[in-house]
């Protein structure tokens, strides 16, 4: 019979099916025994989902309480065994103050989720707020624990816990009521917008769509306007005028169900074309650049933001051959040397960006091309700069490029705050 070192490879993927068909006992045995590599070991306990031996269970779980143990290993046998219950005092185990510490990378919140799947509800406010991080494979954790809870315990007794006090509390609470459904929690006469018989309107958006639009919170507004289901229930929204962001938010959210320009439009002139105004901020560097992150911006842009890419025309698109062809013909034509254009991943060695560099010869000076519109930056007192302008380049100069783009969200290095002009013209990320 193949081993299952042999089944388990370390130079490419395992075959979740074979290791599926061995026996679980084998499996198990194998998990437990710290003679094994942690990687086969983990892989065995996926293996095992839903067939734990319960002879097994207690050496699994001393793996589980072993903080020489690899992290990895420790929270895919804590997924194997916390739906089992709480055998051999886990749950005691899992509250100790300890557990809450920092620690390896995830294990913190692998173990907030495990109380949730064992049903504590003094987990309740924790899981709330790793429901609400920005980091999606975080906030899975918290979303499953919080389900488990609810599944557990009953919706209405998860969400008198929650409360509402906080934006992670009414985060966790919208998506809650959606999970389970538009009558899940009504209680008396529904305060609908529309018809709640008419069909799906998208769980709890069909009583409380306005509120959470018009959340104090973006995170909550955003999330709010991606639940919801019905477009009618929208146009009804728009139709009683709603608070200002309430009412962007509901735009969004009608073209992401309908994809109808015209309509968003429509909505846009009748609210006055709401927008951002930023101080500084050229209006064709401001049309170049909602166009390119307003499409994948942060939670917590504004919405006027958004809005405004949605029912604006766009820049034309750049053709960046031409564009570097313009600025190395105008360096030639004055006789500043350079050396060729480098990409933006060329010139960092990894990710991408959003400009080329250009380095100029016999000094420190360089320039940056930008791919999103005729726009070239550098220094002030570059050389380069007159040449540059007469043919036709923006010179974004260090009193622009400073310019913070103030409620447009973009992810940049960890952050997801707003940032400056250079920042967006000339972005790189690995």
């Amino acid at each position: 019979m193949t081993s299952i070192d042999a089944l388990i490879p370390f130079e490419r993927p395992h075959d979740p099916a074979a290791l599926r068909a061995r026996d679980a006992d084998e499996l198990a045995r194998y998990a437990a025994d710290p003679e094994h590599h942690w990687f086969r070991r983990r892989a065995c306990a996926e293996a095992l989902t839903g067939r734990v031996p319960e002879e097994r269970v207690p050496g699994l779980l001393a793996v589980v309480r072993d903080g020489e143990e690899t992290a990895e290993l420790r929270v895919a046998l804590l997924d194997l065994l916390a739906p089992l219950g709480d055998r051999a005092g886990l749950l005691s185990w899992l509250r100790h103050p300890d557990r809450g510490q920092d620690g390896p990378y995830g294990l913190r919140q692998a173990f907030l989720k495990a109380r949730g799947v064992l049903g504590d509800r003094t987990a309740t406010a924790g899981l709330a707020d790793l429901a609400a991080n920005p980091w999606r494979h975080l906030r899975e954790l918290g979303e499953a624990g919080l389900d488990a809870l609810a599944d557990r315990h009953g919706l209405a007794t998860v969400l008198a816990d929650l409360g509402a006090a906080r934006p992670e509390d009414r985060l966790a609470r919208d998506r809650l009521r959606h999970r389970a459904g538009p009558d899940a929690t009504r209680h008396g006469p529904a305060r609908s917008l529309a018809d709640p018989s008419a069909g799906s309107l998208g769980g709890f958006l069909a009583d409380s769509l306005a509120d959470s639009l018009a959340d104090p919170d973006r995170l909550v507004a955003h999330q709010a306007h991606t639940l919801v289901t019905d477009p009618d229930l929208l146009r009804t929204l728009l139709g009683s005028n709603p608070p200002e962001e309430a009412a962007l938010w509901a735009v969004c959210a009608l073209h992401r169900l309908t994809g109808d320009d015209a309509e968003a439009r429509a909505w846009y002139e009748r609210l006055g074309r709401p927008r951002v105004e930023v101080p500084g901020l050229p209006e064709d560097v401001r049309r170049a650049i909602v166009h390119e992150y307003a499409g994948w911006c942060e939670p917590g842009t504004d919405p006027r933001w958004r809005v405004e890419a949605l029912c604006t025309e766009p820049p034309a698109a750049v053709d960046v051959d031409v564009q570097l062809r313009r600025v190395t013909e105008a360096l030639s034509a004055v006789g500043i040397a350079f050396e060729p254009p480098v990409s933006a991943h060329q010139d960092n060695g990894a990710g991408e960006g959003s400009y080329h560099l250009v380095r100029l010869g016999g000094d420190e000076d360089a320039l940056f091309a930008s791919t999103l519109g005729p726009f070239v930056g550098g220094a002030d007192d570059s050389p380069a700069r007159p040449a540059l302008e007469r043919a036709g380049l923006r010179w974004v100069d260090e009193a622009t490029a400073g310019t913070t783009v103030t409620g447009l969200c973009v992810y940049h290095f960890g952050e997801r705050g707003p940032l400056t002009v250079d920042t967006l013209l000339f972005y790189w990320q690995d």
